[in-house]
């Protein structure tokens, strides 16, 4: 089992096929997306990776957060979220992940956060069928109807569905197709949609109802390290 994906929504747009169709996508960013610390079967009882994603001002990050960051020899990451990942899946703190880890035509999983929708009627927030438009009923068309039976029980079971709060969920899409991928600019292209607004953060993994192709880099595709100018580095010649 493989780490997952970190990345932030931007949005969508589509991509053309050689056949002239088009396919939507929604973009997914990654931005410095490094492994920031890992879990042990003998440290922590189970083996995971935690991953960073972006750059946070150093003033905004607090002290212990520092040195947890400091450790792992990484710059302060915005986002910090951990995946569940075999034994020999397990990656060096520090590595940087490329948008390669996935390749076109995979079948993935994206965990996001829904869209909020503030407070919603029954017919909205659960699909309701809503009342008649006629036959006595009047004003209460959008309504969700009757809440509970007679004298027995004497009231409304929990979990009701009644209007209420909808969306900020935690939402998970099985079964979508990466449609493309651009490793020099950290893009992701999903088909469809992923759940969440643009700027929020999703978590994208390889399906669990689908076999992974055999072509997938394991445990990671990896982003080489930037290369040291030694002439900056070296200090100048006396004299």
């Amino acid at each position: 089992m493989r780490t997952g994906l970190l990345a932030k929504k931007l949005g969508m747009t589509r991509l053309f096929k050689d056949d002239g169709t088009h396919v939507p996508v929604t973009v997914l960013h990654l931005d410095q997306v490094q492994v920031v610390a890992t879990r042990t079967m003998e440290t922590d009882g189970y083996t995971a990776v935690q991953l960073g994603w972006g750059k946070a001002k150093v003033k905004n990050v607090t002290q212990p957060n520092r040195g947890h960051y400091a450790k792992a020899k990484v710059e302060p990451k915005k986002k910090l979220v951990e995946f569940r990942v075999s034994a020999d899946a397990l990656l060096e703190p520090g590595a940087t992940l490329s948008a390669e880890h996935f390749v076109v035509g995979q079948i993935v999983d994206v965990c996001g956060t829904s869209q909020g929708k503030g407070f919603a009627g029954a017919m909205k927030r659960w699909n309701f069928a809503g009342l008649e438009a006629s036959h006595g009923v009047s004003v209460s068309h959008r309504s969700h109807g009757s809440t509970g039976n007679r004298q027995d029980p004497g009231k409304t079971f929990k979990n009701k569905k009644m209007a209420g709060h909808m969306g900020v969920d935690r939402i998970t899409t099985l079964n979508l197709e990466v449609a493309g991928v651009d490793a020099d600019r950290g893009l992701l292209m999903i088909k469809g949609a992923v759940p969440g607004s643009k700027g929020g953060y999703v978590l994208v993994r390889d399906a669990i109802k689908k076999p992974r192709p055999a072509n997938l880099p394991y445990p990671a595709a990896l982003l080489a390290p930037a290369p040291v100018d030694t002439q900056a580095v070296e200090p100048p010649a006396a004299g």
